[in-house]
């Protein structure tokens, strides 16, 4: 059994797809699960593309719509999660998981599901020391600013993957966490002041997780880490490979991960004011024996895929969306259904909040750990294609 893993995708899905059956017809093997960790971009049609953070020369619309409107299907099992180049509005309907697409599966904002026997985990967006402690404020429309801190990682999402006990196989982040060039060849890289996300690396801490992959540098960057603690290692990839897996079947939710988010769906905080995290108390043992209950007589496979919005129409000559909003995903209905929760994320952010100080917030981040590299990355670009 095969996994294959991609960097950024950037919309290319018919050419990563190509590459999957190029490789599986020369090696003679099959590639059972794709893994993509970031920037993915699941634009379905050209309203999509207003909430995508690119320079609008570069806003393409690419393949995605082909496979959501189903007109091709992926020819292999799909997972991935969000980097800071991505269809917002759409990902955002999607907060707890879901299908974006037949057999493409959306790893969420913070979710951890199995894949037959394989735990995987992911953390969406890129790590930004202002925004951090914040709430999800953000809503389509969105405007200059929000369009670019929509995607930045919440102490929210790290705090519920930290309450994570069970080993988990696999992680994928967009950010490299910070000093994973310690444990690699680092002379390999240009260092350009801190580089990597403090909270994927307290995660990759207390998770442990037998593999890491994670992308946005646009650079390939291999590193093992030993952990003190019970000799397991991690092996740390950025960008293209692949890498045996085991035997698995499909996308499935994971019992422990629908406890913690059930347990902490009363303090998601949706506007600029951070949640409460910290003092929630949680009884687990009671909360999974709850939710084992309902996978017992609901079972554990994920909703069936929905189409929400229009998909784009080649023939078209004007744009078919004049929808606005993100509407409530079936998908994500049916999950809050199942854990007996509100569902929450269309509820209106307050705009007369302002966002408070990360002074406030108790954690010692460094403000030196800024996306400065995004800013920059994307300058240059900008300026080799002008």
């Amino acid at each position: 059994m095969k996994i294959a893993v991609e960097g950024c995708m950037h919309g290319d899905f018919d050419k990563v797809y190509d590459t999957i059956k190029y490789i599986e017809n020369t090696r003679n093997i099959k590639i059972d699960l794709l893994l993509c960790y970031g920037d993915f971009q699941a634009v379905r049609n050209e309203k999509d593309m207003d909430s995508l953070n690119v320079a609008p020369k570069y806003r393409e619309m690419k393949s995605f719509w082909k496979y959501y409107s189903g007109q091709e299907v992926a020819p292999v099992p799909t997972i991935f999660i969000g980097g800071n180049h991505e269809a917002s509005n759409y990902l955002w309907e999607l907060y707890y998981g879901g299908w974006a697409a037949p057999n493409i599966y959306f790893l969420g904002y913070a979710v951890v599901v199995k894949f037959g026997n394989i735990c995987i985990g992911g953390l969406f967006g890129i790590y930004n020391v202002h925004n951090y402690c914040l709430g999800h404020h953000e809503r389509p429309p969105y405007n200059d600013n929000t369009i670019r801190s929509v995607y930045h990682v919440r102490v929210y999402d790290v705090h519920k993957l930290m309450h994570l006990e069970e080993l988990i196989d696999i992680f994928l982040s967009h950010d490299w966490p910070l000093s994973i060039t310690d444990y690699g060849n680092w002379q390999q890289l240009i260092q350009q002041g801190t580089l990597g996300s403090k909270p994927a690396a307290q995660l990759l801490e207390k998770l442990r997780p037998l593999y890491w992959f994670a992308a946005h540098l646009h650079c390939k960057f291999t590193a093992l880490v030993e952990h003190e603690e019970g000799g397991r290692v991690t092996k740390f990839l950025a960008l293209d490979k692949c890498l045996p897996g085991r035997k698995f079947l499909q996308v499935q939710y994971y019992e422990e991960w629908l406890a913690i988010t059930r347990k902490l769906n009363c303090v998601f905080p949706l506007t600029f004011r951070r949640g409460d995290v910290g003092r929630t108390k949680l009884d687990m043992q009671d909360c999974r024996q709850w939710v084992k209950s309902r996978m017992e007589d609901r079972g554990a496979k994920p909703c069936e895929f929905f189409q929400t919005a229009p998909p784009h129409k080649p023939s078209d000559s004007v744009s078919n969306t004049t929808f606005s909003g993100s509407p409530r995903n079936p998908q994500i209905v049916s999950f809050l259904e199942l854990l007996d929760l509100p569902y929450v994320l269309d509820n209106a952010s307050d705009s007369r909040d302002t966002p408070p100080s990360c002074d406030d917030y108790s954690e010692d981040i460094p403000n030196e750990d800024e996306d400065h590299l995004e800013d920059d990355a994307e300058r240059n670009n900008e300026n080799r294609s002008s």
